[in-house]
């Protein structure tokens, strides 16, 4: 995985797109822009129907391909939350990992410090270094065990 760009605000972002090596087009912008307007992570689907009137309608496969190669150079990240499509959103505007409820379908953001003890687990048992950055860690959360 890339190292994680940091954008302020959309012009920065812009900006990084020229960084890495991108050419800043309409769409390109378009697609940023919608990003700061999301309220979280969001479907491609979801971007290129114009996020419920917060940016312009898109063509699908455009704002696909332009995630993809916008997570490429380390702008965006995707994650699979396993009930539905992939969502996206501005690499350091997301958490490293999550968990999400397979009852009740909570979803939380979990960071790096609170990882790091499952990667050295993990590691110890299997000498596997492992990484929770597009997919969650499924199981149940405090309410549906009776803990919270």
């Amino acid at each position: 995985m890339r190292a994680i760009v940091w954008t302020a605000d959309p012009e920065r972002a812009c900006e990084a797109i020229r960084a890495g090596g991108l050419r800043l087009t309409r769409a390109r912008r378009a697609l940023i822009e919608a990003l700061f307007r999301a309220p979280g992570p969001v479907s491609a689907e979801q971007i290129a129907a114009g996020l419920d009137g917060r940016a312009p309608e898109a063509d699908t496969a455009s704002v696909y391909r332009n995630l993809e190669r916008l997570e490429r150079i380390g702008l965006l990240r995707q994650v699979f939350f396993g009930d539905g499509p992939r969502v996206w959103a501005l690499a350091d505007r997301i958490a490293p990992a999550y968990t999400v409820c397979e009852r009740c379908g909570e979803r939380e953001g979990v960071g790096d410090a609170q990882l790091a003890p499952a990667r050295a687990a993990l590691r110890e048992a299997t000498g596997f270094e492992a990484s929770f950055a597009h997919f969650p860690v499924m199981g149940l959360c405090a309410t549906c065990t009776g803990r919270a």
